[in-house]
C-alpha cells in the first residue's frame, strides 16, 4: 500500500529552502527599516532647521523683538512652538515657526543643541539655538555619524 504525502527528506529540503530565503530577506528588511528611520531623521532636521532660519529671518527684518546683544536665533526650541509677539501688529498676534518640535527618530533623546558661538566640530549649547544634531552614536548607511548630518 502506497501512502500519500511527503517524505521526511522532502520536508527537510523544503525547510532548508525556506530558511535560506528567510536569511536573505531579513538583512534586506533591516536595511529598509534603517532607511525609513534616516528618511524621518532628514525630514525632522530639515523642519527644525527651516524653523530656526525663519526665526532668524524674522528677527533680521524686525518682525520680532531682538535684544541688541543677541544673535537673532531663538533662545530655545520651545520658542519656535510657543510663538513670539509680532511687532508689526498691535493686537498681540504671535508668529509661530513650528507646530511641535519633532522627536529625534534615531536616538529617542532630545536634540543636541549648537549655539551660534559654538564651533561646528564641537557643538555646545549656549545663549541661542543655531543648529541641532542627533545624539545618536551610530553611523548612517552612508558611513557618516548621525551627529554630523
Amino acid at each position: 500500500m502506497k501512502s500519500k504525502g511527503f517524505t521526511f527528506i522532502e520536508l527537510m529540503i523544503t525547510v532548508a529552502i525556506v530558511a535560506l530565503l528567510a536569511s536573505i530577506a531579513l538583512p534586506l528588511a533591516e536595511v529598509t527599516v534603517q532607511r525609513n528611520k534616516e528618511k524621518d531623521f532628514r525630514h525632522a532636521l530639515r523642519e527644525i532647521r527651516e524653523a530656526i532660519d525663519s526665526y532668524k529671518h524674522a528677527a533680521d527684518e524686525g518682525a520680532i523683538e531682538r535684544k541688541a546683544d543677541a544673535s537673532g536665533y531663538p533662545e530655545t526650541l520651545a520658542v519656535l512652538v510657543e510663538g513670539v509677539a509680532d511687532k508689526r501688529k498691535t493686537d498681540g498676534t504671535k508668529l509661530y515657526f513650528l507646530r511641535r518640535v519633532p522627536a529625534d527618530p534615531l536616538s529617542g533623546e532630545e536634540w543636541g543643541l549648537r549655539s551660534y558661538a559654538s564651533p561646528a566640530t564641537e557643538p555646545q549649547p549656549g545663549k541661542d539655538v543655531f543648529d541641532v544634531y542627533s545624539r545618536s552614536q551610530e553611523n548612517g548607511l552612508n558611513g557618516t555619524p548621525y551627529r554630523e548630518w
